[in-house]
């Protein structure tokens, strides 16, 4: 039988600019005392994740990513496999990770990226930690995608919004971050909002089934309402991952 080497284990899922949800929710968790032990995380779960796992506290991730806007983070390109590069990302990441490579995190981290060659998802565990994040994060068609060992990788989220494979039979308890709801909406607000709605309802059916896997799910439901290009909504999306966790856990106390 496999020995659970980690007390708690986190998933955070992507969700571009609504990834600024899983800072306040590693806030509440620190605050229970249930700093995770190991980070799964993919696109903007993986950007979050990142740098917590290398020491950083979530409102200093918060003030690093919200120095520019999402438009700062591009650089318009030729297109061949994508119109933009993840520039911006690429020099924040640069700057301020002090770890280049996985084995020198603080905490141990796994980033899911799509192999874009054979359709698979991988799980990145040692290497390059910016060419991970940057392929992980690697939305289709809108950006290049990123070569490690001469293959090309997109986002991760495609094929696997909430991974939990890669460390499910490592923890005692694993706790999931979701911010991809798909309840009722106020309305919708033109061809971006469109899009991003049929995205979260794609690939709603195949998170469900991995629910049962989680001895805590968050998923804030009143982040439907907020678009994943929307930094500016950054402070409140983090106050909203808070508030839920603290309601979650404080239940549990009870």
């Amino acid at each position: 039988m496999k020995v659970k080497k980690y007390n708690i284990g986190i998933v955070l899922s992507g969700g571009a600019a609504r990834g600024f949800t899983h800072l306040g929710v590693l806030k509440a968790l620190e605050e229970f005392d249930m700093t995770p032990e190991i980070i799964s995380g993919v696109s903007a779960g993986a950007i979050a994740g990142v740098l917590y796992a290398d020491g950083f506290a979530p409102e200093e991730i918060l003030e690093i990513y919200t120095r520019k806007s999402i438009f700062e983070f591009m650089e318009m390109t030729v297109p061949k496999t994508g119109f933009f590069r993840a520039t911006g990302l690429k020099e924040t990441l640069l700057k301020n990770l002090r770890a280049k490579t996985f084995d020198q995190l603080k905490i141990p981290l796994v980033v899911t990226a799509t192999n874009l060659i054979v359709g698979k998802s991988e799980y990145f565990r040692e290497g390059n930690l910016v060419d991970a994040i940057l392929a992980s994060s690697c939305v289709p068609v809108l950006f290049e995608a990123v070569l490690i060992n001469k293959i090309p990788y997109i986002d991760g989220g495609i094929m696997n919004n909430l991974p939990v494979e890669p460390i499910a039979g490592e923890c005692k308890k694993l706790i999931g971050v979701y911010i991809n709801p798909t309840g009722p909406i106020d309305q919708l607000k033109g061809m971006v909002h469109i899009a991003e709605r049929s995205f979260h309802l794609a690939i709603a059916s195949e998170m469900r089934p991995k629910q049962h896997l989680f001895d805590i799910f968050i998923e804030p439901s009143e982040i439907v309402n907020y678009s994943m290009i929307d930094m500016k909504k950054a402070p409140e999306l983090f106050d909203v991952g808070y508030r839920k966790t603290v309601e979650i856990l404080s239940k549990g106390k009870e």
